[in-house]
């Protein structure tokens, strides 16, 4: 055996017992952690060495790591934790694992450096009082050695039985075939491009239209490149719920098509979806699924990987049998499991899990990204962050006694940059001086309470200070891929409301955010229907240079497809009222010539709302159906029911929204699309400010802030109408601007316009 373990996996494998309890928070963020660790070693004499890095073997178990720093003038091996808050309420779980850490540093340090004995220090940093406590053990070369192997006793089965998983998983997987009779048309093509990009460690870019099977064109070559040893794991993320659904599907094809591989498939799920008890806290006394969670993990781990697909209801049945919480269990999962499905944000947040994990461990990851033209507006969001005074006044009215200056003094700094506002939105060069220091201050504070007291503090106190928490670490990174702006609420005439403000660190240009990500991973293939125009997402997204482009042609022919424009309507918002009968009357002329199941799409529920109203007055023989605001789950599985097998009617819904992409509509079941619209976001203040950061950068503001997403939601609406070699209907694009040569451009190659 030649196990290769991390020390912090190791340690938390075999050192962590007792209650899940997550009430020693918060924690500090990445970034303070970095700045305490590097206060404390700027502390330190000029002989001292800051992150050495180690290994040891036992039993073939290759052990490895990075310890905090070492004093030769002290003999004394340090581990580094950063705090906030009063230490004595840490959890002695906490601390257990922290000292396995520095004893196991200890002993690779030994090793490494001949030495017969070694003090070994916690040195845990508070970084609101910048003061630090060193806890200290004398320790023997041999004590060490011994610990160390006990630890590892502890592992080596496991490590055992994780090689001899890897291999039969290897076997399995370097043997595999395709689980169809054929590729689809463009399928190998997009397979092999995968392949080679796992193979070579590049990225990859896949345009590929609906209807080739694209998820398993992609998670198959990936597999095989586990087989040969290119990879260790697969993640596949996506934008929404089905699209983890159609990885799962994908991965039982392959169970099915040559019997069970040795292959463990895990799916994510929000943290909501999956809590079970959403009224407790994550800790021992208040929850019962977290009580005893590490002393009851092992076996609820092991009943799990004897599962080969884990999704969610299989990880619940398995935590719940051994009464342990099963979003947690899914959290511990992922150290072990082949492929990981789950959001973007698992990989690509300021947080993320599989990132972190990728990084500790060393893992040559694959990372699929389902639907990438989502990504840009989602890592937007990932790295923004907006303070809204209306939800500090409630936070400061709900806040404890204790917190009354901080919250006083924040509130005096924000009523000060409310009052200088004339204009109801504006771009600052950076957020006051004072206000940020009175944010920070005030963050600490809240810290601290929450480290000494954590039932003392609200939920929305808490809501407030983890916005308050992504603002601060916002601003840390702030650059010209962001900007910071100031919305002023609007007030009602008559009001007596005090002026209120947002405020925002707003992404515009996510690449700089998102780079690193891609230096983690051995390989990552962006594949969507839509990716064009390519320059467009590299830039967006901060691809590499040597980012391979692949755009494959679809299995669909031009005489499926029926595009019509209707370049008499203008949909632009002065002409909105003028152009409902155009677009009632265009809608019921084809159904007339045509009757079948019809999406229509428009820019806004408005909007929508005005179409279906003169529908209903001026064709009330034709069947509609509306999609509404903020429809849950089971309201969108009533509106898709509507559109059966020989059905008939019009389901008006909103374009980029639950139902203009991820929807599959084989067959009759949608015979033709409407879209009387280009997509183009609204032209407001905050558009406008993100079109001026994007012409300075890019120099073509206008097409990247309006005219790209406006499209790429067009084409993607418009693809819900051919899925498969068999389907046939029609596209009618309702608006004058469809003639347009820039327009027409970033239309599918295949389709013949009208």
């Amino acid at each position: 055996m030649t196990y290769v373990v991390a020390v912090r996996t190791l340690c938390e494998f075999t050192a962590r017992r007792g209650d899940l309890d997550l009430r020693f928070t918060p924690a500090p963020s990445a970034l303070e952690g970095m700045a305490g660790h590097q206060t404390v070693t700027a502390r330190r004499t000029g002989g001292y060495e800051a992150e050495i890095t180690l290994t040891g073997a036992h039993r073939g178990l290759t052990v490895r790591g990075r310890a905090d720093g070492y004093d030769p003038a002290l003999n004394r091996l340090e581990e580094i934790k950063t705090h906030r808050g009063d230490l004595e309420r840490m959890p002695a779980n906490h601390r257990v694992l922290h000292w396995a850490q520095a004893l196991i540093y200890g002993h690779l340090l030994c090793v490494a450096r001949g030495l017969e004995a070694l003090t070994v220090a916690l040195v845990y940093f508070d970084i609101a009082d910048q003061k630090e406590t060193v806890l200290t053990q004398p320790h023997t070369a041999a004590s060490l050695r011994a610990f160390f192997e006990d630890q590892c006793e502890r592992f080596v089965a496991w490590a055992a039985h994780e090689e001899a998983h890897r291999d039969a998983r290897n076997a399995a997987l370097g043997a595999l075939r395709f689980p169809y009779r054929e590729f689809r048309s463009g399928q190998r093509e997009l397979s092999v491009a995968a392949f080679r990009a796992a193979r070579d460690g590049r990225c990859l870019m896949a345009q590929a239209p609906t209807g080739i099977g694209k998820t398993l064109g992609t998670i198959f070559p990936l597999l095989k490149a586990c087989g040969a040893d290119h990879l260790d794991r697969v993640f596949f993320l996506t934008a929404k719920t089905p699209g983890r659904a159609l990885a799962l599907d994908a991965i039982a094809s392959l169970h099915e098509g040559v019997g069970p591989l040795p292959l463990r498939t895990l799916e994510l799920v929000a943290r909501d979806k999956a809590c079970e008890h959403p009224d407790k806290s994550c800790d021992g006394e208040s929850c019962p699924l977290a009580r005893g969670f590490y002393d009851r993990l092992p076996a609820a781990r092991g009943t799990a990987l004897q599962a080969r697909m884990l999704d969610r209801a299989t990880v619940r049945e398995a935590a719940l049998a051994h009464g342990i919480c099963p979003y947690y269990l899914a959290q511990e999962l992922a150290r072990w499991c082949d492929v990981v499905i789950g959001d973007y944000n698992y990989y690509y947040d300021s947080s993320a899990m599989l990132y972190a994990l990728t990084q500790m461990n060393d893992w040559r990851v694959a990372v699929l990204v389902d639907e990438a033209h989502n990504l840009p507006d989602r890592a937007r969001r990932m790295y923004s962050a907006t303070l809204d005074q209306s939800a500090f006044r409630g936070a400061r009215h709900a806040a404890p006694a204790a917190l009354k200056k901080p919250f006083d003094r924040l509130n005096r700094e924000w009523n000060a940059l409310s009052r200088e506002r004339n204009a109801a939105y504006e771009v600052l060069a950076a957020v006051p001086p004072k206000l940020q220091s009175a944010v920070q201050n005030l963050i600490a504070s809240l810290g601290d309470q929450l480290a000494e007291a954590p039932h003392s503090v609200d939920e929305t106190v808490l809501r407030f200070y983890f916005d308050a928490l992504h603002f601060v670490s916002l601003l840390e990174q702030f650059g010209d891929h962001s900007i910071v702006d100031v919305t002023l609420e609007s007030q009602h005439a008559g009001s007596r409301t005090k002026p209120a403000t947002s405020l925002c660190v707003r992404n515009v240009i996510p690449a700089p955010f998102l780079k690193p990500r891609y230096a983690a991973a051995r390989a990552t293939i962006m594949f969507s229907g839509t990716l064009s125009p390519q320059h467009f997402y590299r830039d967006m997204l901060g691809l590499p240079d040597d980012t391979g482009w692949l755009d494959v042609d679809g299995p669909f022919r031009a005489e499926q497809l029926d595009v019509r424009v209707a370049d008499h309507v203008s949909t632009r918002w002065r002409d909105r009222e003028r152009s409902l009968e155009p677009i009632v009357d265009l809608i019921a002329r084809q159904y007339a010539e045509r009757p079948g199941n019809y999406l229509g799409f428009l820019s806004s529920f408005d909007y929508l709302q005005r179409v279906a109203g003169s529908m209903r007055l001026r064709h009330p023989q034709v069947p509609i159906w509306t999609q509404e605001p903020r429809m849950d789950e089971a309201a969108r599985d009533a509106f898709l029911a509507r559109f059966e097998t020989s059905g008939a009617g019009i389901g008006f819904a909103v374009l980029g929204g639950a139902f203009s992409e991820g929807v599959d509509l084989a067959g009759d079941r949608l015979i033709g699309a409407f879209i009387a619209t280009l997509g183009l976001p609204q032209m407001n203040d905050v558009n406008e400010q993100m079109r001026r950061t994007l012409e300075a950068r890019f120099g073509n503001g206008y097409d990247y802030a309006y005219l790209y997403p406006g499209m790429q939601k067009v084409v993607q609406a418009a693809g819900r109408v051919i899925r498969t070699e068999h389907d046939a209907g029609v596209v009618h694009l309702i608006d004058d601007r469809f003639r347009r040569r820039e327009v027409r451009r970033l239309l599918p190659r295949w389709w013949k316009v009208e």
